[in-house]
């Protein structure tokens, strides 16, 4: 499931993080495989209609405001991060230079700064790195072991491990499918 390509910078990773136990790897994996859309993308994809607009972000857009605004990624991501998690406020631009990227899509000027600063990269200055797998990988696996995640896969809390990654349930019934698939 995990493109060629990857497999050393998440494996890396992996033992660096200590994501080695079967429980660990299984669900960091899964997580990794939704946030990607299968390891199909590791930048965010904000390419949204107006029903999807509305359907995901409901207070963020008013039914005009999701026409106005479908399909224009940088509006979108303007919107939806403008002003929180250390952006600055809706179009300063800090909505699209930190939208998600990477494994588990960090996302916000704050992550970069601090997941950054934990792996010796500079995200915040060059937020696209996030996306260059070896980067990617560490930094997921970095947000991951920062979370507790590691404890929460040894005591099966998969819904607490959503919660840590997304901040809330978004997608939790697609990363257990994900995380059967490494299991099987």
């Amino acid at each position: 499931f995990v493109p060629a390509e990857y497999h050393q910078a998440l494996n890396d990773a992996m033992d660096l993080y200590e994501i080695d136990a079967p429980n660990r790897a299984f669900a960091f994996l899964g997580n990794c495989a939704h946030e990607t859309a299968g390891f199909t993308r590791l930048v965010e994809n904000l390419n949204y209609s107006p029903q999807r607009l509305i359907a995901i972000f409901p207070r963020r857009f008013s039914p005009a405001e999701a026409v106005e605004f479908a399909h224009d990624e940088r509006r979108i991501a303007e919107r939806i991060y403008g002003g929180r998690m250390g952006n600055g406020p809706e179009g300063a631009g800090d909505g699209y230079a930190f939208r998600g990227r990477g494994f588990l899509m960090l996302t916000g000027r704050n992550q970069y700064r601090y997941i950054g600063r934990h792996i010796g990269e500079p995200l915040e200055d060059q937020p696209d790195r996030a996306a260059i797998p070896g980067v990617a990988a560490l930094a997921a696996a970095d947000y991951w072991a920062s979370r507790g995640c590691n404890l929460m896969a040894d005591a099966q809390r998969w819904e607490a491990i959503t919660r840590a990654i997304n901040g809330g349930m978004n997608g939790h019934d697609d990363r257990l499918m994900w995380q059967a698939k490494f299991v099987n």
